[in-house]
């Protein structure tokens, strides 16, 4: 769905831009695997086997850690005390919101199978993460990701193949149709397009922080939409996180 949304505006720079793709295919092959397949599809049957709260828990506190770590190693992005810092008090912020105020309630937490694939993907994320830092300067944004999006497609059909085998058949309704094209268009074209623009203006260890700001907006999105309370906790949680954002992204 990703890669025909942003078709009809590439579709003239394909032909340009052609050369570079065959001379990076091996780039664009080990991104694509990472960002796109595995990431989406780790995530998808992790959350089979797991809770919600680690879900969050584990995706968002341990990719931009990764994250950081590997721009470290493998980019030379420093890593300063006030990143640093920072990226703890982002931490903190996300626990304190999952756990509700009450760290202790992550003591009572217990992992399960599904958990490995959370991790494994967020690995994976903080993999494309780095490699984004790399991407062909002759490739345009849109473009670079028409090309990883359909290599994904291609990577996960085999298995798409087999699953339909395997599995009882989709039951198809308007809010699947609605879920899917919303996955299509906001999580992938939109989402992808400004995380790696992102990560080209600020790199990819600051650029991870932000992730921690997805369950300070769910929060705010389901109070709005699913009318869930809005507390202190949340509040408090959301000041952290930003504080923690501002010191990691600080000069001095």
């Amino acid at each position: 769905v990703a890669a025909i949304i942003i078709f009809p505006f590439v579709y003239k720079k394909i032909k340009a831009e052609w050369k570079t793709v065959i001379q990076s295919w091996h780039y664009l092959f080990w991104i694509s695997l990472t960002g796109i397949a595995l990431f989406n599809t780790f995530v998808y049957i992790g959350a089979h086997y797991t809770s919600a709260i680690n879900l969050a828990l584990i995706g968002t506190t341990s990719s931009p850690i990764m994250s950081v770590l590997f721009a470290r190693i493998f980019l030379k992005e420093k890593i300063g005390w006030m990143k640093l810092t920072g990226m703890i008090l982002c931490i903190i912020g996300v626990l304190f919101l999952l756990s509700k105020g009450n760290f202790q309630t992550l003591l009572s937490l217990r992992f399960s199978k599904g958990d490995l694939w959370v991790l494994l993907a967020a690995f994976c994320f903080a993999v494309y993460n780095t490699l984004v830092k790399k991407k062909p300067a002759a490739l345009s944004p849109a473009n670079f990701l028409f090309i990883i999006f359909s290599l994904g497609t291609l990577l996960v059909l085999p298995f798409y193949i087999w699953e339909t085998t395997h599995t009882p058949p989709v039951v198809w309704s308007t809010n699947l149709v609605a879920a899917i094209l919303y996955l299509g268009l906001g999580a992938s074209v939109i989402c992808f397009l400004i995380w790696n623009i992102a990560i080209g203006k600020l790199g990819a260890g600051r650029t991870a922080l932000f992730g921690n700001l997805i369950p300070v907006f769910s929060s705010i999105e389901a109070a709005i939409i699913l009318h869930e309370s809005f507390t202190w906790i949340h509040v408090t949680s959301m000041i952290i996180v930003f504080i923690g954002i501002v010191l990691a992204n600080s000069q001095r």
